[in-house]
């Protein structure tokens, strides 16, 4: 494997009496796509706020890109990008805007941003389209404007919360592509998401359940100690003990 660029230990994130994160342990590697599996309520949001500086762990150690996140959050915000499940540009802003917005938030030149937006147009066969209200767009292509926004300062990770929900199966697979074009130029992804299917397209996968980490392997790997051929039924006998 390559150099970790994220390193997880022991986190515990708790709500009250509430255990959300339980010890969770595990690293991740400079241009891996990695799966964060689980059922909504498993941790996987909880975990991806913390690991992004969005909120601090009850205890345990991390680090993402040789930053120390509960000391440093606002640095680690600096090299990343994150998509949330909740959709993250505005709506009320064209296209284009939202690409000026951030690359300025993210400190590029207007020079810089102007090429960025170009490319990504350009990529996603948008061009037309740049001076539209986001809100005017469909769901599906606002996805994968919201992946190239969070990719657009070329940062070491890109955090992806359930990215692809609610769009259909053409649409997730042209997401898995921009995915695949990333990792091959050494940005690591690391992606949540309930669609088993998709662990598929990870080079490894952990699974959560109940806030703890039920599994860690290749999906091939898992299918093979498990006996099974698709990730679903991995995730069965692993989150809900189905024999």
């Amino acid at each position: 494997m390559s150099e970790k660029i994220i390193e997880v230990k022991d986190l515990v994130k708790k709500f009250g009496n509430f255990v959300a994160n339980d010890r969770l342990t595990f690293d991740v590697y400079r241009g891996e796509i990695f799966g964060f599996l689980g059922a909504n309520g498993a941790g996987k949001t909880t975990a991806i706020k913390i690991l992004t500086g969005l909120s601090r762990p009850t205890s345990g150690q991390v680090q993402v890109a040789g930053i120390n996140v509960s000391k440093y959050p606002e640095r680690v915000k600096k090299k990343i990008g994150y998509m949330n499940q909740s959709f993250s540009l505005y709506n009320d802003m064209s296209v284009r805007e939202n690409f000026r917005f951030y690359g300025g938030i993210y400190g590029l030149s207007k020079a810089e941003i102007k090429e960025r937006t170009q490319y990504y147009l350009h990529k996603l066969d948008m061009e037309r389209y740049g001076d539209q209200l986001l809100k005017s767009i469909p769901l599906g292509w606002k996805q994968k404007l919201a992946f190239s926004v969070a990719n657009l300062h070329n940062p070491g990770v890109i955090f992806l919360d359930e990215p692809t929900g609610g769009v259909d199966p053409i649409t997730r697979r042209q997401f898995w592509e921009l995915i695949y074009e990333a990792a091959d130029r050494g940005t690591t992804v690391f992606v949540t998401t309930h669609y088993m299917d998709e662990a598929e397209y990870c080079e490894r996968v952990a699974i959560l359940s109940e806030g703890k980490l039920k599994a860690l392997d290749t999906p091939a790997l898992m299918k093979q100690e498990f006996g099974v051929t698709n990730m679903n039924d991995v995730f069965l006998k692993l989150a809900r003990n189905v024999e």
